[in-house]
């Protein structure tokens, strides 16, 4: 195995918000953050990380209770996250484009005691608070839009109120420190458990040895803090060498994306390939000489080659392409800054180790796409409350990631697909099966099939066949607008088809297979 670097343990006790703090402690006039209204200085960051740590505290909150961590990318947030770190309570950062019944399900999976909501999420919230039967203690509202009910407080009077937390939780590096959710072919989204020592393993061996991140940088990303390639992007690689962060809480736009650098002037940008798509494309694309850029990342879904010339022929810089997991907080195959081979994912992340294997079980040869197993000392500790998918998923010291490979004569390696049938759409999970289930539940629809196509970039998009009842019709826009009202809208399918039949085997079950053939 490759040689890692050591914890810096105190005894056996590490806590990663207090060594994220400590790493700054020489730097308190240092910008930590810029979100969309402010700046937060590292001293700042200190006082008010401690100010949630004791403030969560004198709410009752025990250790290794959960919080909710329902906000929008903003200075509150790394101060919400590290300080119920730093408290020995579990932030569970989940995605912002969710459904109320989404939430109302990681409430309940989660028991979480209280919410740190931003008030533009809190309708939502709150809808998921009456659909659910789990109590939430305290419910703390960033930026509140309207004015607040008496059981809600603004983050603002609730760390007024406190008293800084003077000595932080002492847990360990295997100590349970956060979750993330994470999507899967079938069932509900599943509760991914991080210890105190990964996310100080990806920012020593991804953030400093490979893409070594300076202090000097100014850091954006467009994948948003919940994300766990954002979460290494936005809070623990800069925190790991005190670099500034630029925080957005609006999507991502092109127009949006472009403002920060020309404005903020970002030296890194993490981004993702349908994002990048969308910028090349666009006739505000800044010129070379209007951005800082120095460093660009990728990571997400697999980058095609032509997107990374393109943008290397107009900016001056490579994208380093990668891929990471939530199961394993963040990249451990990638390209590097000094060698990128566009059309693979580059070699593995020194620290981790790659095996590629056959329906066997066996290791397959150069060539041939195989199951990628990752081991490395980032992997997630297990999924919450679900001991059959954590043992499909964490083997013995490896952690199958459900992608399929191919590795390169050179040691680099190409992606290959899913080992499921899920889909990555603009780097998110999108279940087939969660769309087909939707589909079929209007009135007019018998069947349905959805499988990814390609589109012109090379990217992944949602198709969707459909077989319509008989005498029943409904156009595709319709159909659109009906799984948006039942879903995150971003898992509606970008292109619907009406057909008389699908192709199914002898036993009734729909090729897929015969669809994708269809597309290529």
């Amino acid at each position: 195995m490759n040689s890692l670097p050591e914890l810096p343990l105190v005894g056996q006790s590490f806590n990663y918000a207090q060594h994220a703090l400590a790493t700054n402690q020489g730097r308190p006039n240092k910008l930590a953050y810029i979100d969309d209204l402010g700046t937060l200085s590292y001293a700042q960051l200190d006082e008010r990380v401690r100010l949630m740590a004791g403030a969560l505290r004198a709410s009752g909150l025990k250790r290794e209770e959960r919080v909710l961590l329902l906000m929008q990318d903003c200075n509150d947030w790394p101060v919400s996250f590290l300080g119920a770190i730093y408290a020995g309570i579990v932030p569970v950062a989940v995605n912002t484009l969710l459904t109320a019944d989404d939430y109302a399900y990681m409430l309940e999976h989660s028991r979480a005691q209280a919410v740190l909501v931003s008030g533009s999420l809190l309708p939502t919230l709150i809808a998921a608070m009456t659909r659910s039967d789990h109590e939430v203690q305290r419910v703390i509202v960033s930026r509140p839009a309207t004015p607040l009910h008496p059981s809600e407080i603004e983050i603002e009077a609730f760390l007024n109120n406190a008293t800084p937390a003077v000595k932080p939780a002492p847990t360990g590096g295997d100590d349970p420190c956060f979750w993330l959710y994470s999507s899967g072919s079938t069932g509900r989204p599943k509760g991914t458990v991080h210890s105190h020592a990964n996310p100080f393993f990806t920012t020593e061996l991804y953030g400093k040895a490979v893409l070594k991140i300076r202090e000097d940088d100014v850091c954006f990303s467009a994948a948003k803090l919940f994300f766990a390639y954002g979460l290494g992007n936005a809070l623990t690689f800069p925190l790991g060498v005190g670099a500034t962060t630029v925080l957005m809480a609006e999507r991502p736009t092109p127009d949006a994306t472009f403002a920060r650098w020309t404005q903020a002037k970002p030296t890194v940008f993490f981004g993702a390939p349908t994002g990048f798509a969308g910028m090349l494309a666009h006739p505000n694309l800044p010129k070379r000489s209007a951005v800082t850029l120095r460093l660009v990342s990728s990571a997400g879904e697999a980058l095609p080659a032509e997107i990374g010339e393109r943008f290397k022929a107009h900016f001056g810089v490579d994208i380093v392409d990668g891929i990471g997991s939530t199961e394993m907080l963040h990249v451990f195959m990638s390209n590097t800054p000094e060698k990128v081979c566009y059309g693979t994912t580059g070699w593995p992340v020194p620290g981790y180790d790659i095996e590629l294997r056959g329906e066997d079980g066996q290791a397959v040869p150069d060539g041939e796409p195989g199951d990628l197993y990752i081991h490395g000392p980032s992997s997630a500790l297990m999924y919450w409350g679900n001991r059959v998918k954590s043992r499909e998923t964490f083997q013995g010291g490896w952690t199958k990631s459900g992608d399929k490979y191919v590795r390169n004569p050179d040691g680099t390696y190409t992606y290959s697909g899913r080992s499921d049938d899920m889909l990555k759409v603009s780097g998110i999970y999108v279940s087939p099966f969660e769309v087909e289930g939707t589909l079929i539940q209007h009135p007019s629809v018998l069947e349905a099939a959805v499988i990814g196509v390609a589109d012109a970039d090379g990217l992944t998009k949602t198709k969707a066949y459909v077989v319509l009842k008989n005498g029943l019709t409904v156009t595709e826009d319709e159909l659109k607008a009906f799984v948006k009202d039942r879903l995150a809208p971003y898992k509606y399918p970008r292109q619907i088809e009406f057909v008389a039949d699908l192709p199914k085997t002898a036993t009734g079950k729909i090729q897929r297979f015969k669809l994708r053939d269809l597309n290529k």
